[in-house]
């Protein structure tokens, strides 16, 4: 492999198509994105996405290569998202990175999202082998890395914490996603509504307090105090986890990534829990909390570069694809 490797990267599990170009040596070079929006009051409806997609790549990874600086005859390797995410979201990225592998000669790289997430959060924070909290839509797990693998401490039993949001939000006639519209609504309020806290072992259960935050809501109560409510029963929930995850690992560093990564009370109540184990606290930055080509790309080249990349006609999509059964080759070498 020649000195600087530089990696395309295609990702599509969910609402956002985005094309990312990242070198091994300067890092990340541009970062791409078109975002599905669906109607008021409704989540992600797979297939509409997936034509949303479908009519924006082709703009996405041209704008992508012209932002990058890079030519087109300078990529090294082509990474998509395999998966977990929605079927058709996937196929979409699937196909994209297949007709850029075969026309431009250059190997296939199959990438975890959710391990991409982590990844790119160890790039740009510093993180070396953190504790991870990784929350969004589509993931609520508490993770450590182990034996080649990133191995799961604790996790949601139903709802994610994503989910959790912007069932929230939808109930109010919000477009998904709505973690920004309820971190908002919280902010405006002090009053705490008692609701359900359900912690098993070490994993979380957060379809009773949805439950709960849509009957109050239903009975009068103002928004803006179920979403404060709301956040600090199910923040509280995952904080206990980790907390217990920390102690358990005695691990010096907790990484919290993943789009509900960007809210700010929720990194205040860990950073508070933090401090009192004394170890340090990584944020991923908000441009790279949500789904990006960015974790697809700089995965793919930690992988390229570790001997990764599979035929065009292997390059299948995994609509659930666990990030505790992905073998990590780059973080055994290290």
């Amino acid at each position: 492999m020649k000195g600087d490797l530089r990696v395309l990267g295609i990702e599509s599990t969910a609402h956002t198509f985005s094309a990312a170009v990242v070198s091994e040596k300067k890092g990340l070079l541009c970062d791409v994105r078109d975002i599905y929006t669906p109607p008021e009051g409704s989540g992600i409806h797979p297939t509409e996405a997936s034509i949303h997609h479908a009519a924006v790549a082709s703009k996405v990874v041209k704008e992508a290569i012209t932002t990058s600086g890079v030519g087109w005859k300078d990529i090294d390797a082509v990474a998509y998202a395999m998966g977990p995410g929605l079927g058709p979201c996937l196929r979409v990225g699937a196909v994209t990175a297949r007709t850029l592998s075969l026309s431009l000669g250059r190997p296939l790289v199959p990438v975890n999202h959710a391990v991409g997430h982590i990844e790119l959060g160890c790039m740009l924070t510093g993180a070396v082998s953190p504790l991870v909290l990784l929350i969004s839509g589509g993931h609520t797990m508490v993770v450590s890395y182990s034996s080649g693998m990133w191995r799961v401490l604790g996790e949601t039993l139903d709802l994610t914490l994503g989910q959790l949001l912007d069932q929230l939000g939808r109930h109010q006639g919000f477009a998904s996603p709505c973690g920004r519209r309820i971190e908002e609504a919280a902010s405006r309020s002090h009053r705490y509504l008692r609701l359900p806290y359900t912690v098993k072992g070490n994993d979380v259960s957060f379809s009773g307090t949805l439950t709960a935050a849509k009957r109050l809501i239903d009975a009068g109560e103002p928004f803006d105090d179920v979403c404060f409510s709301v956040q600090e029963t199910a923040f509280a929930t995952a904080v206990e986890v980790t907390e217990r995850a920390l102690a358990f690992t005695g691990n010096d560093e907790l990484m919290v990534v993943g789009g509900v990564a960007a809210n700010k009370r929720l990194a205040e109540m860990l950073g508070v829990m933090v401090g009192r184990h004394s170890a340090k606290f990584h944020v991923v930055p908000l441009r790279y909390s949500g789904d990006c080509g960015a974790q697809i790309a700089w995965t793919g080249l930690l992988a390229y570069k570790s001997g990764s990349s599979i035929p065009v006609d292997k390059s299948v999509i995994r609509q659930s694809w666990r990030l505790d059964t992905v073998p990590l080759p780059w973080r055994v070498a290290s």
